[in-house]
């Protein structure tokens, strides 16, 4: 749900600065940074697209830095996507399997002892 979350708002943003006036260069930018919205979305090299999200989204919080929050807000994003991953339901999840992590009980381990003193 993140990831489908973030591209449609990356994709929400890169149109609205499309349709705005840029700087020289920022459309290649802007459509670098739909063609990784895309990427999210299909969950496809989710940690590579959401990381290089994040990056163009704090290149382009400094090249125009006229409303920084919404940048801060989809740059966070991408973070958090980077480092979460794809989700079960995504490409990546089929070509390369869904790994999960489980963590387990400290006090419930049998492999832990309660009086060893560490």
């Amino acid at each position: 749900m993140l990831r489908l979350v973030a591209g449609t708002a990356f994709i929400a943003r890169a149109v609205a600065r499309l349709s705005g006036d840029l700087a020289i260069g920022a459309p290649a930018l802007v459509l670098f940074e739909a063609g990784l919205a895309f990427l999210l979305i299909a969950g496809l090299w989710t940690p590579v697209a959401s990381a290089l999200a994040a990056l163009t989204e704090i290149a382009i919080l400094f090249s125009a830095p006229a409303d920084p929050w919404i940048h801060v807000l989809l740059a966070t994003l991408g973070v958090s996507l980077a480092l979460l991953g794809p989700g079960a339901w995504s490409i990546d999840a089929r070509l390369f399997g869904w790994k999960r992590i489980d963590v387990r009980d400290r006090q419930r381990d049998p492999h832990t002892s309660s009086g060893s003193g560490q």
